[in-house]
């Protein structure tokens, strides 16, 4: 048996990860990745990269595929295309990177350290209202708050 952390390990010797500085370089390029945030609505709603195309998750798969009700056609077309992944932390993002290339995707990569590092960095986020987020109020909203009930037992 895997826990989650070990998963996240094995999965990340086998894909590209990209700090949030080589990100900015590559958006700041005469030809800018894709940017998929695979965070779930309500997240992306709060704060994202602006451009960033939402994929919760849970739909990645068949949105990355035609013939499917979830079928997003600019990501199902773009398997040689640079895409950068998404997410809070870092880790979902991994788990979606090591998918999409097992699905044929050639140019794939994850953020590592995910919109925590992004906003650590200083680097913009907006809402989806297109207003700027206050960088203290997106490392509150990012910041990991675990119940007792959450942690592992001792």
């Amino acid at each position: 048996m895997k826990s989650f952390s070990q998963l996240i390990a094995e999965k990340a010797k086998n894909i590209t990860e990209l700090m949030p500085w080589d990100l900015e370089v590559k958006l700041n390029s005469d030809s800018p990745p894709m940017l998929l945030d695979i965070r779930e609505q309500y997240e992306f709603d709060v704060m994202h990269i602006a451009d960033s195309l939402l994929v919760p998750r849970g739909i990645l798969e068949t949105a990355c595929d035609y013939d499917y009700d979830e079928t997003i056609p600019q990501l199902a077309a773009a398997r040689e295309r640079e895409i950068v992944i998404i997410c809070r932390s870092g880790n979902r993002s991994v788990m979606a990177a090591d998918t999409m290339q097992t699905m044929g995707y050639q140019k794939i990569s994850s953020l590592k350290t995910g919109l925590r590092g992004w906003n650590d960095y200083d680097q913009p986020l907006i809402n989806n209202e297109n207003e700027a987020v206050n960088p203290d109020d997106a490392e509150e909203f990012l910041r990991t708050d675990l119940r007792d009930d959450q942690k592992a037992p001792k």
